[in-house]
């Protein structure tokens, strides 16, 4: 009762993105599920691509069809997490959020639509790099504009909070609804003046929908907070720290890749996963979404109570636990096990995700939220981005390796933010002291 009482008092302009955010999740999810079965599916001609060797020298590539579809899925998470230092910086700029995430949606709706001509494999390549650059302008603007919604700094964590928890509800649940719609196809929509459509276009057409409902929602609801601010001239992602070796905010981005890589490194093993655990299918599903699970239960408790005792309890418990629970998973063999652990990780990200989203913005400087909040978001898209390539490569040196290597990553993070991360709530300088000092 208590997570449901927090999301009704969350300010009204927080839950509007927050819903469109999920509508807009769960249309670009689709893609997770529909692009590998559709790249793979007699639609697309990959014969010219296939066997073929690409690489300068002795270091060349053979491409094959798992190949091929990582990079198709790999890209939009490289453009997207590329771009967002640049697009966010520009928001801060140009002192405005709303038309960057109208402007994102039109490019992600309009691609999805798209993927319904698309003949080539080009072509999709093309479609997804839109997509890359599409959510690239949502991102950075729209947890800025959650950040600047917060009417002090003990409402932020909550915030966040409810904004990744109906975030994270449509990123879970949109591949289980492509699944179906997918699976459900072809439709014959004879009676409504249409023709018979297949479960890709049907998915494709659903994705498209849901981006611009979306749409619809943020651009009849949503407006920049009254008292926006552009940046100064000096609006840059800062490296080095005022009286330590690393800027805080920094710190926190590059843990975030952490975090993001050790989520993502389950998501290519499934054939290996199941042979090993000796299970069915649908206990790589259960496993998969456990993360998810255990965030959306648990993302607005963690971020009501980091504005109650600090942000930096919940981040050292997040990165404690997230070593262990990554390397566990490289290490068990029983499927109920293996449930539990990914839960275990699903803990640990949400004790982390929130609290640190509110400690940039506690520490952002005012204007400049997009600008130092993209560095988290950022560096979460290029972890999920690159885990998947990195376990992909690393399993074959040993199926323990790649969350071996993983687990690695999260006691580096965890130094990290123990050693270059303070507590900011509370602080006497917040967003607007900190511009003052400067």
């Amino acid at each position: 009762m208590g997570s449901i009482t927090d999301i009704v008092e969350t300010d009204r302009r927080v839950i509007v993105l927050a819903l469109a955010r999920m509508v807009g999740a769960v249309g670009n999810s689709f893609l997770i599920v529909v692009l590998p079965l559709y790249v793979a599916s007699d639609l697309i001609d990959l014969n010219a691509l296939l066997g073929t060797a690409v690489g300068v020298g002795s270091a060349t590539v053979t491409l094959t069809e798992p190949l091929l579809i990582g990079v198709v899925l790999s890209l939009f998470g490289f453009l997207n997490s590329l771009s967002q230092p640049f697009t966010g910086r520009l928001s801060d700029r140009l002192a405005t959020r709303r038309p960057f995430v109208l402007g994102g949606i039109v490019l992600l709706g309009t691609a999805s639509g798209l993927y319904t001509l698309a003949d080539s494999y080009w072509l999709l390549i093309v479609l997804r790099a839109i997509q890359g650059f599409g959510a690239a302008l949502t991102i950075p603007a729209t947890v800025a504009l959650v950040n600047e919604y917060a009417a002090s700094a003990d409402k932020r964590g909550g915030n966040f909070g409810v904004f990744n928890t109906f975030r994270l509800i449509g990123f879970g649940f949109g591949p289980v609804l492509a699944g179906i719609v997918v699976d459900g196809g072809p439709y014959d929509l004879s009676a409504v003046g249409l023709p018979i459509i297949n479960g890709f276009d049907a998915a494709f057409a659903a994705a498209c929908l849901g981006a611009y409902l979306s749409f619809v929602l943020v651009y009849a609801l949503v407006h920049d907070a009254a008292d926006t601010a552009a940046a100064g001239d000096d609006v840059s992602i800062r490296v080095r720290g005022d009286d330590r070796l690393f800027d805080p905010v920094f710190v926190l981005g590059v843990a975030t890749v952490a975090m993001g890589l050790c989520i993502a490194l389950y998501a290519t093993l499934q054939n290996q996963v199941n042979l090993r655990l000796n299970q069915a299918p649908v206990w790589f599903g259960i496993q998969f979404a456990a993360v998810t699970i255990a965030n959306v239960a648990l993302q607005v408790p963690v971020g009501r109570a980091s504005d109650r005792v600090g942000r930096r309890p919940f981040l050292l418990a997040g990165f404690v636990l997230l070593g262990p629970t990554t390397l566990l998973q490289g290490l068990v063999l029983s499927p109920v096990v293996m449930t539990l652990v990914r839960l275990g990780q699903g803990v640990a990200v949400a004790c982390v995700f929130a609290p640190s989203l509110a400690l940039a913005g506690d520490l952002a400087r005012e204007g400049e939220s997009g600008t130092t909040l993209s560095v988290l978001t950022m560096g979460f898209g290029f972890g999920i981005a690159l885990g998947p390539l990195a376990s992909g490569f690393l399993v074959g040196f040993g199926f323990v390796v790649p969350f071996a290597v993983g687990a690695g990553l999260a006691v580096v993070a965890l130094v990290l933010v123990v050693t270059q991360v303070e507590e900011t709530l509370g602080a006497a300088t917040d967003a607007g002291a900190t511009a003052a000092d400067d």
